[in-house]
Formats: structure tokens, C-alpha cells, sequence
């Protein structure tokens, strides 16, 4: 699968909004897009906003066009507001889990975890970092994993863990406590811009 291996800071600058999980801000030093023309006037069309908005959802959660398309899909045949569906369907990814709980710097360094073994999804080893996890789900730090550098470079940065995870720092384990509401996800994206551009 094709993955962005370019600088990560590049794909800020297009989109305006801190999207990866860098130490330092990007658009600080430039605070425009980058390229030839990054400094010329940019002359946006609906077209292009709603592009955006729908390649920044995807960049700030790493996931490729056609999981992105898959997850709209579900979350468009799913009760309740498409655009928050979405962002919830996003949320509850096991990479974006393990991000959230404190077990890993940024989510590509989750779903390089994940997908090496050093989880355990209920007790069972997990290896998928795409599953949608659901509320009561468990999820813990394999034994001979909780030594890695890592692992244990993230837990001791660990700040803050959202209200719809709980996370044991000690033990290495970690649980779904509910789905997340709109006002829990800090993802900077306007979902119904993201709706509309499928919509069209």
C-alpha cells in the first residue's frame, strides 16, 4: 500500500494546520504552502476547499484514499450525522487507539507497532492497525515488549489521555471506555466540508 514517506512538514505547510505530530511548528518558520508558488495568491474554489479539508482528515490519520473511502461509506449507512460518524470511525482505528492511549509518539509509530505484534487485543495477539475497535475492548502491551525504547519513551511524555479512554501507565494496559463525542476529537477538520465533496 502506498504510504507518504516525504517530509512531514511539507504536507502542513498545504494544509495550513499542523497535521503530524512533529516537535516543531512548520508554519512558523513558513507560513505558507510550499513549492515555486506557495508565496503567489492562492485562488481557491469549492471544488479545492472541500478537496482539502477531505486530504487532511486523511493525512492527520494516515490512512490511504480507499480506506478513507471505505470508512465514508460506513460511516454514510451508519444512524446519526455522517460527518461525525466518520471522525468516530477514524478514532476507534487500533493505531489511532494505541496513539491516544500513550503507548506511542505519533500514529505512524502506532501502526508500526501494531502491526509488529507488540499488542494485545483482548487478550489475543493483533496485528491489524485498520480494526475498529468498540467500547469494553482491552487493549495491553505484550510482556517482552514493554521494554522497548519506544514504548517507553512515549509513556513517559504521555500527557493527557482522552475522556473516552482509560489508560493503566503502569501496568501497560489500556480500555475503550465509550464511542467518542464530536466535542472529544481534536481532529482539525471540518467534516461536513468532507461530506459535501463525497456528496457531489
Amino acid at each position: 500500500m502506498a504510504r507518504y514517506t516525504g517530509p512531514r512538514g511539507r504536507r502542513d505547510r498545504r494544509a495550513g494546520v499542523m497535521i503530524s505530530s512533529m516537535q516543531k511548528n512548520p508554519l512558523e518558520r513558513k507560513p505558507y504552502p510550499p513549492g515555486e508558488h506557495g508565496r503567489g495568491r492562492q485562488r481557491q474554489t469549492e471544488y479545492g476547499i472541500r478537496l482539502m479539508e477531505k486530504q487532511k482528515a486523511r493525512w492527520y490519520y494516515g490512512v490511504s484514499e480507499k480506506q478513507f473511502r471505505r470508512a465514508y461509506e460506513k460511516a454514510s449507512r451508519a444512524q446519526g450525522v455522517t460527518g461525525e460518524n466518520l471522525l468516530r470511525l477514524m478514532e476507534l482505528r487500533m493505531d489511532n487507539v494505541v496513539y491516544r492511549m500513550g503507548f506511542a509518539t505519533s500514529r505512524p509509530q502506532a501502526r508500526q507497532l501494531v502491526v509488529h505484534g507488540h499488542f494485545l487485543l483482548n487478550g489475543r495477539k493483533h496485528n491489524i492497525p485498520s480494526a475498529v475497535l468498540k467500547p469494553g475492548d482491552v487493549i495491553t502491551v505484550r510482556d517482552k515488549s514493554r521494554r522497548i525504547e519506544p514504548i517507553q519513551n512515549a509513556v513517559e511524555q504521555v500527557v493527557a489521555v482522552p475522556a473516552w479512554l482509560e489508560a493503566d501507565h503502569d501496568n501497560f494496559t489500556g480500555r475503550v471506555l465509550h464511542e467518542p463525542n464530536r466535542d472529544e476529537i481534536d481532529a482539525p477538520v471540518e467534516e461536513q466540508l468532507i461530506v459535501e465533496y463525497y456528496s457531489r
